[in-house]
């Protein structure tokens, strides 16, 4: 087989990993040939790729960010690819294409597999909001960046009395927050799925003072909005892939609850670096589980489909029920984090 293999969107610890992985059992256990297109899918419209072999992705496992490069498509251009997809196929004598991303990336494969690519997609985000899968790898990665960044700010937070207010990705889902929130012993977390209340903020950073803890830190998710009229807030504009430009809550955060509360307060947008650097043992096993299964559902010619991990288990499902719906944080985990805060 003719593999094609490309990374789009945001670049995620472990995207490496799995084109390694795709190479290993494709090109050394299959005998076929693995192409990377270069810069997502805009490499795939312009016919920008390399040969992949064993040389090329040696080393590579440990390695952040992509070796191929990503970048995000319009959805004009998008539109292009799909009237041309037999076109590319014929072209290139791909036998299949997997694409490595997330929500955004695995509509277009799904859309590209409408219209006639061979696609096997693999998830990737760190927000962990693909619904079809029950973790993504990166997830564990930002977790831990966003959880050591909590525990240094803590002690910064005591020696100086402040209140920090840290912020972390997650556009519309808040699992990282959650999550590095709960690690980190956070004592207020923020998410999209549930607009906070400024004065229990309040009411929390108070008693704590009250009680000699003088400082306070609180974890929110970069999509976290206020309740209605808890303090003034103006939505993002729309950026030209559809993503809405956020207006930075953290900071906002940070300055109504000084001016609340008298107290000096502080923001720290951890931002892109949760992204970037050397992947977990988790996400790198988890990333080369996903290589692996999507080069073996190519060959069993599972198209339309992508890896999802359930349970322990690496498993197949439809690309059309992947983007469906966002996984959100349910009620229950908001319960389990309350009790500890």
């Amino acid at each position: 087989m003719r593999i094609g293999v490309l990374t789009a969107g945001g670049d995620c610890p472990g995207l490496n990993a799995v084109i390694r992985s795709v190479v290993h059992r494709a090109v050394v256990d299959r005998g076929d040939s693995v192409i990377g297109f270069e810069d997502g899918f805009k490499g795939l419209l312009e016919g920008r790729y390399r040969e992949l072999d064993i040389n090329e992705v040696s080393g590579i496992l440990a390695r952040g960010g992509t070796i191929l490069g990503s970048s995000r498509l319009e959805r004009s251009r998008l539109r292009e690819a799909c009237d041309n997809a037999e076109a590319f196929r014929r072209k290139l004598s791909l036998d299949a294409l997997i694409p490595i991303g997330g929500e955004g990336t695995l509509t277009a494969a799904r859309m590209l597999s409408d219209a006639g690519l061979p696609v096997v997609g693999v998830p990737k985000t760190i927000d962990n909001d693909i619904s079809a899968t029950d973790r993504t790898f990166g997830f564990d990665t930002a977790v831990g960046v966003a959880t050591e960044a909590i525990d240094r700010l803590k002690t910064t937070a005591e020696s100086h009395q402040r209140v920090m207010v840290v912020e972390v990705m997650g556009r519309h889902a808040g699992w990282i927050a959650l999550e590095a929130g709960m690690a980190g012993g956070a004592h207020g977390i923020c998410i999209p799925e549930r607009p906070f209340q400024v004065d229990d903020l309040c009411k929390m950073v108070e008693e704590r003072f009250a009680r000699g803890k003088k400082f306070a830190v609180v974890c929110v998710a970069e999509g976290a909005r206020p309740a209605e009229g808890s303090m003034p807030y103006e939505r993002g504009e729309i950026d030209p892939y559809g993503h809405e430009r956020f207006a930075g809550i953290g900071q906002r955060l940070a300055s109504e609850l000084e001016n609340r509360l008298g107290k000096e307060a502080r923001a720290m947008i951890l931002g892109h670096i949760q992204r970037g650097g050397t992947p977990t043992a988790y996400d790198r096993v988890l990333a080369t589980r996903f290589g692996w299964h999507a080069v073996e559902a190519a060959h069993n010619g599972d198209f339309g489909m992508m890896t999802a991990l359930r349970g322990t288990e690496i498993v197949m499902t439809p690309l059309a029920t992947a983007t469906m719906e966002l996984k959100r944080v349910p009620q229950n985990r908001m319960d389990e984090t309350e009790a500890v805060f």
